[in-house]
């Protein structure tokens, strides 16, 4: 039972950084803009947390001076700048400069890696480390911090209530946001622009304005999933190229849920348990190092099975938004 909750919970912490970047993609996919820039988003609120973090740990005297809210308002203010700054960057490129959006969404990504890349290189020889990697301890261990009487609580702790805020504030942010867009005038607004722009002006509603916060506002939610993976997962250990595949898997999960944030919730911690037993070698390969690579897409394998699924029962409300993709041109209304 220990060992099944130790798998849990790990399960929980992977798909973690999954569930905030699925749950900022899909508020996006829902104003009509497709963002494959979630990757690049993520990697730059992460290094953005770092950056903070590493600032903050140097302006200390000594490390005992080291205080619980600057500690953690510092690198999370950091992260959701970097990140709002570069849902800013895609939403001109994309609705007011009308670019592809395919196109802009890859040079984000590609841009945020390598920011993080350069930022991060430069803080390591900043720092004087002997490897290739920073390490905030002290700053991570507020985000790290778990409710004090989980420890005593066996399997149940374990499972529920082993992990740092940002993990809770995922879930509450997921749930909140499946109750705004099913249950509120914003959401339905926001539906009817990804939906039909054209229409959706015609009824007054502002499309520009509407494409720009949800977008800005998904990135920042994604960015919180780059910080929680260095803060959090990673111990404050920033090393380069070491986020991995997780904002793919974060886009791929958007389809998996059908577009419909609680469901993403038990669906991220799946994706977490899955891309567990792949890099852990808990699956068996027969010593064949290339069947653990054939592990890595079985994430990706569940998103294509379900996406085939929702496309032959071709439900309305299973279906990506009418417009998702698009550029609206308000002269061809």
């Amino acid at each position: 039972m220990l060992d099944l909750a130790f798998y849990l919970s790990r399960a929980v912490q992977q798909g973690i950084p999954l569930l905030l970047g699925s749950t900022g993609e899909t508020l996006t996919e829902k104003s009509g803009n497709l963002n494959l820039g979630i990757p690049g988003i993520m990697y730059v609120g992460g290094i953005s947390g770092v950056i903070g973090a590493f600032l903050y740990e140097q302006s200390l005297t000594s490390p005992d001076a080291i205080r619980a809210f600057p500690a953690i308002a510092i690198p999370l203010c950091s992260c959701l700048l970097g990140s709002f700054i570069m849902g800013l960057i895609y939403c001109f490129l994309t609705v007011t400069l009308r670019a592809n959006q395919n196109v802009t969404g890859l040079a984000i990504t590609t841009f945020g890696v390598g920011f993080g890349n350069f930022f991060g290189g430069s803080l390591i020889k900043l720092s004087g480390s002997q490897v290739a990697s920073i390490t905030l301890s002290a700053t991570s261990g507020f985000f790290r911090k778990s409710l004090p009487f989980a420890a005593n609580l066996g399997w149940f702790g374990t499972v529920f209530l082993s992990y740092g805020f940002l993990a809770y504030v995922a879930v509450a942010v997921s749930l909140a946001a499946a109750w705004v867009l099913k249950r509120t005038r914003v959401g339905l607004h926001l539906r009817a622009v990804g939906e039909n722009p054209a229409t959706a002006d015609a009824a007054g509603i502002d499309v520009n304005r509407y494409k720009y916060c949800a977008t800005c506002l998904g990135s920042m939610i994604a960015g919180l999933g780059g910080l929680y993976y260095v803060m959090d997962y990673a111990s404050g250990v920033w090393s380069n190229d070491a986020f991995g595949d997780r904002g793919w898997l974060a886009i791929a999960l958007v389809i998996f849920t059908i577009w419909r944030p609680d469901i993403g919730v038990l669906a991220s911690f799946l994706y977490g348990g899955v891309y567990i037993l792949s890099i852990n070698n808990i699956l068996p390969t027969g010593g064949v190092g290339a069947v653990k690579e054939l592990y890595k897409m079985l994430p990706y394998v569940m998103t294509l099975i379900v996406l085939v699924l929702t496309s032959v029962r071709n439900k309305k409300e299973n279906q990506p938004p009418e417009s998702l993709g698009i550029a609206y041109f308000r002269e061809e209304r």
